[in-house]
Parts: C-alpha cells; structure tokens; sequence
C-alpha cells in the first residue's frame, strides 16, 4: 500500500476515536431482500440489499456471489485469480454458464486465456455495491450469452448516505483498508473509493497478494432521470498454491498447505470507463449504458508437475492483452389493446473484443522456454431483444420475449492453419406465465431458449498445437431450460419460494484439470429443486435458509460413463443476522455444498465441504464500529475443489499416476475491522 494512502487512513481513523461529532444517521430497510410477492416474473429471481452486504462477512471480495441463493463460491488457485463458481449442478469453473455483470459492463471474458467466460470479480470494492440484482435460467430477453444457469448484475452506488474509512488486520500478513466518500461537484455528486488489501494466507509460499482498486463516479439526477460517469481502476499480483496431489500429502513430501512450484502465480489489471444515461418521458423509459474497458493477465500454472517435460518441469503461462467495447439501449413503453394493459421494451446489446495477443507458452520458474500458441482475436457480436409483458386478468400476467444475437470471429493464429474467420446466429424464444397472487402467494411457469458461446480459437482451429488433426467447434451453443415455481407470504414475516427446474446444453463446457482450460464435451441435462426462505423474526433479528439439490448427467450416453466432473449435487446454507441491538449486531452463516463425481463413471467422488462464518460487531461511537469476523469458525479441515486426473512428481515413472488433486480450505482465520462513518 502507499504509505500516504495508509498515513491518511489511519489519521482519520484516529481522528474518529477522539472526535465527538455525530454523523448522519444511516438509512433505516425494512429487510435485507426486495423479493415481495408481485416484484419478479419467476421464482429464482430476487435482489438483495447493500445492507445484508455490509453486515455478512466475506473471505474473497467473489463471494459477493454468494448472496445468490445456491451459489457457491471457492478458489483452486490464488486469490488474484477469478473464483471457482458452483450453481444448479453446474460446477461453473471461472463462469462458464453464469452471466455477472457491474452495472452496463459485462465481466465474463470471452475466448478468454485462462478459460471460457473467465469472470474475475476482485476489481469491485464490497462498500460500493448498492444491491444485487440476480435471476436463473435463460427465461429473460434481456440475459444473453453465459446466462444460462443464471445471472448477476452488481449494481453500484450513485452515492453513499456517509463518507466511511476502515482499516482491517488479521493473521498471516492480512489487512486491507477502504476509503470512500460522496461530495458535491457542481450539478451533481461525486463519489470515489479506494481499496488497498495485502495478504499472505496460510500457505507454506507466502501468497504475496498486492492488491489495489480505484474507483470515481460522477453522477446527477436521478435513477431514471439522469446519468453518471464511472472511472475503474484495479491491479493485483500474487503467488499462488495451486491444487496439489494427495499422495504428495500423505507421503509427507508436502504439508495441507505446501505446493510443488514455487514459481506459481501471476499478476492482472483492469481499467475501464462506462457510462449511463436515463430518460423518463409521458410515454416511457429510455436507457442507454456505454462501456470501454482494458485488462491483462499473466497467470503461470503446473498442474502435472513433471508429466510432459520431466526435467524443465510442466509449468506454462497463460497471458493476454484485451481491449473490450460495448453499449446497451433500450427504450419501455406502456401500451394497451383490447382493454389489456401492456409493458414493452426493446432493446440493443453491442461488443467487441480484441485479444492482441492472447498466448500460451511453456515456461520454467516464469521464464519462457516454448511458444505453443499465440494468437489475435476479433469477435464482436449484437444482439436485439422484444419483450412484451400482458396483463391479462386481474390474477394473470404473461411475459413473452425473443432475442436474436450475431457473432463473428476471426482469428490469426501462430499455429498453421488455425487462422480463418467464423459467424454464427442464434434465435431464443422466452415465455412466463405468473398466476395470483392468492393468499400472498404466487405461481410461475418459465420457459427459454439461451446460449453459451465457445472460444473464438475452436471456431477456426484445424490443427491441435502438436500438429494433429481438429475440427471446429460449433460457435455458439443452445441451451433450453423450463421451470414450475411458487412465491408466498402467507406466514407474516416469511418471504419463502420454491423452484424446481430443468436444463439441458447441447455442449458440456468441462474444465480439464491437467491442461488449466475448459473444453467442449457432450450434451447434458440437469434437473432440480430450490426452496429459498427468509424470515424477520423480530426487527433485529433475521433468518435466512436456502436449500437446492440438483442432478446433472450426460444426455448423450457413452462407455466412459455419464456423470459430469464437478457436479455439485446439494447445497444447504443457513444464516442469523443480529441488527441493532443496542450497540451490538452480528450474523452466524453456515454453508454446506455436497460431493461432486470426479469422474465420468462416479467411481471417484469428492467429500463434502462445511464451513461457518461468524461475525461480532460493537458500535464504539454512533459514528466508529469495531467488527471482529471469524471465518472456517469450526476449524474445518475440507476442501475448496477436487480434481481427479494424471500428473507426476519427481522419482515417479515416467507415465506418473493418477490421482485426487485438492485445494484445501483455509484454517480457521480471525480479522478485525475498525471503521468510522463521516
């Protein structure tokens, strides 16, 4: 960190302890959730408040994700990495089949380095996120590529009730410091913060993480009149202790802890700029969202050891170099016909993205040794979408849309014969049917057509990288999903919603664990059922309980067997939030995600994870709080991710072994927190 960054926050700090001042009171909710029954057109669809983000605590700035009913979030690498995500069957890997988004601008990356729809949310700072918009299943117009399982859209503050300073430190090398305010400027307001976090972790190669983020919106008028302007800024480097094998731990040649390449790691950074604009007139809304961005990344990963090149090791860099642009319109207008009341919208997605260059090389201890591919990339793509919602009777209401995207690629590859050009189309039927609501409860029926897009590299490529024989991929894969759901506040205080769902792909997107990327694989079918709870049992005290199990197979049968590695089959997770109870507040949340096959026949299986988060808070002043989070609270020794493949480790015969390679959760960590409001 900067020492007059850290200088400045820790004088305010001290400032905030000796101070009398009394500071602007926060904004009062009446929940943590915006979920009432008539504000959604299904049954997995919500939005979460900034007020429950702010009182749950986080290991990794990802888990904002798991505010998401079902989701969860782990790392199979360091932490300057995108997380591993986990939904509806899905292990989703960085975000294959799960759209997120921060307001306009897209995160998922496509024809990405490291793996397709690489979504790399540590550029966000927690504070600014005013709430969490998420749906599931491709049943909305407006959702295009990798929203399949789901998506979400961070939305971020126009402005904060009070400025807040906070310093935090905890074990191994850990703090990490926020300083955000909002001021006037002019006709409008200015809001700006920035983050600067270290951290060594548990590992036995301290993880270095040098992280920093930056952020201004300059913002006026209203939500739907007006508009702001948004700088982003965010760089990280790091080591890393990538999965390890476990007869490398049971033999004693490494610790739970340890690693095999010291020289793992890597470094990223992203910048953009974005802007939104809102017009509300007598006859409807019009919004317009325009975003610039530019990332990088060098990641440096051995998954196998010493496999392929017993004596230079396996190690290899995956890098790119990425300029990313794009723009949504969309106008809604209300209308009638034939005495119904109607809601429509049309809209338009634009984006292009260009990879110069995006590459893959053999190195040994970051030092290039090998060329294997290095290739540039246009793809750009547009997208147009209708949807007309009817209000057919006072207890039915329908919502109808399509959306038509267009994609086209080219790439100039190092490789012979990869280079070329492809296009492809795709159209994707959308239908709800909301019935009620009677008793405070309500019933849905969702249909849709979706799509995830593959890497624009295996549209074009002829040839494998040794020279072998490939053919194309398909460009852009159908998915089709269908749901039957219910919402209810029958019980006062209880907001409560059952889904079950169905989902079928027409390609499997599998990450290979020996070779660091997601591939292609056969069609599959997932079915299951969500039941989603959350109680205010008094005014401080609040209850959240969601449940979801799931079953996923191969639809296309093959002798290898049809279970899909890394399916998660059951997530259970339960959290008590404490509120304002005198100058104390609190939370307690429990996750549970079951076993996963590791294999295509299921012969191989993960164990379970359980692991407790927990949180204590004391008000000092009305203005100072001090909050000491206890994460891994049971000291749970379980994994993050498992994998089941082939590597070799020195001494080992030539073809190695195979074996089970894990992550370990980190132990039980403690960090406190002092944090001023002003």
């Amino acid at each position: 960190m900067k020492p007059a960054l850290l200088l400045a926050v820790g004088w305010t700090l001290a400032q905030s302890c000796l101070a009398g001042e009394e500071t602007v009171p926060t904004v009062q909710v009446s929940g943590h959730y915006q979920n009432a029954v008539g504000s959604s057109d299904a049954a997995s669809q919500g939005s979460i408040t900034g007020e429950l983000i702010a009182n749950r605590p986080a290991l990794r700035t990802g888990e904002l994700l798991e505010f998401v009913p079902g989701m969860i979030v782990t790392q199979h690498s360091g932490d300057g990495k995108a997380n591993q995500y986990f939904l509806r069957g899905f292990n989703l890997d960085h975000g294959t089949d799960f759209a997120t988004y921060v307001d306009g601008m897209p995160v998922n990356m496509r024809t990405h380095a490291h793996g397709q729809g690489y979504s790399d949310l540590n550029f966000v700072i927690p504070e600014l996120v005013q709430r969490i918009d998420y749906k599931k299943g491709p049943y909305f117009a407006e959702e295009g590529d990798f929203a399949s399982a789901g998506a979400a859209h961070l939305r971020l503050a126009d402005r904060l009730p009070q400025g807040v300073v906070s310093l935090s430190a905890g074990q191994n090398g850990y703090w990490r410091t926020v300083l955000a305010d909002t001021v006037q400027a002019g006709a409008g307001r200015l809001l700006y913060g920035v983050e600067a976090n270290r951290n060594d972790g548990p590992w036995d190669l301290p993880e270095r993480v040098r992280r920093y983020s930056a952020m201004a919106r300059y913002s006026a008028g209203t939500g739907d009149q007006g508009y702001n302007v948004t700088a982003m800024a965010y760089h990280n480097r790091w080591n890393a202790t990538d999965q390890i094998p476990q007869r490398a731990v049971d033999a004693g040649l490494i610790g739970r802890y340890g690693n095999l390449d010291n020289t793992d790691g890597g470094s990223s950074a992203r910048y953009s700029l974005s802007s939104a604009w809102r017009r509300r007139s007598d006859t409807g809304l019009t919004e317009l969202d325009a975003y610039l961005l530019h990332s990088r990344l060098d990641l440096f990963s051995n998954f196998t050891y010493a496999l392929e090149r017993p004596e230079q090791g396996d190690q290899f860099s995956q890098s790119e170099r990425r300029n990313t642009a794009g723009l949504n319109a969309a106008h809604s207008w209300q209308s009638g016909l034939a005495g119904l009341a109607m809601r429509n919208k049309l809209g338009l997605q634009v984006r292009f993205d260009r990879l110069a260059p995006v590459r893959l090389y053999q190195t040994e201890a970051r030092l290039r040794s090998a060329t294997v591919r290095e290739d540039t990339v246009r793809e750009s793509s547009a997208a147009l979408y209708g949807e007309n919602l009817t209000q057919w009777t006072p207890w039915l209401r329908s919502v109808a849309g399509v959306r038509y995207d267009a994609y086209r690629f080219q790439v100039d590859s190092s490789v012979a014969g990869n280079s070329g050009k492809a296009r492809d189309h795709i159209a994707s039927p959308k239908l709800s049917l909301v019935f009620g609501p009677w008793d405070k409860t309500e019933y849905f029926v969702n249909y849709g057509k979706g799509f995830h897009s593959n890497d624009a590299r295996g549209a074009t490529q002829t040839r494998l990288a040794d020279g072998g024989a490939s053919a194309p991929v398909t460009p852009l894969v159908p998915t089709r999903g269908r749901e039957l759901g219910l919402r209810t506040e029958l019980a006062p205080g209880l907001q409560s919603s059952l889904a079950v769902w169905r989902l079928d792909i027409d390609s499997e997107l599998v990450f290979v664990g020996d070779a660091g990327d997601t591939e292609p694989s056969r069609a599959s079918r997932r079915r299951g059922i969500e039941w989603n709870n959350h109680y205010i049992a008094t005014p401080w005290l609040l209850f959240d309980l969601d449940l979801a199990t799931s079953h996923a197979r191969y639809s296309q049968a093959d002798a290898v067997g049809n279970d899909i590695p890394g399916a998660l089959n059951r997530v259970l997770s339960f959290g008590a939030t404490v509120r304002d109870a005198g100058r104390w507040s609190g939370s307690f949340n429990l996750r549970y995600f079951g076993p996963r096959p590791l294999l295509e026949d299921g012969s191989v299986r993960s164990a379970s994870t359980t692991l407790a988060y927990a949180r204590a808070a004391y008000r000092l002043r009305p203005d100072t709080r001090v909050t000491l989070d206890v994460f891994n609270l049971f000291d749970r020794r379980a994994s993050d991710i498992d994998y089941y493949y082939r590597s070799r480790l020195p001494g080992e015969a030539a073809d190695g072994a195979d074996d089970r390679h894990f992550h370990p959760v980190e132990p039980r960590t403690v960090r406190l927190t002092l944090a001023r409001s002003f």
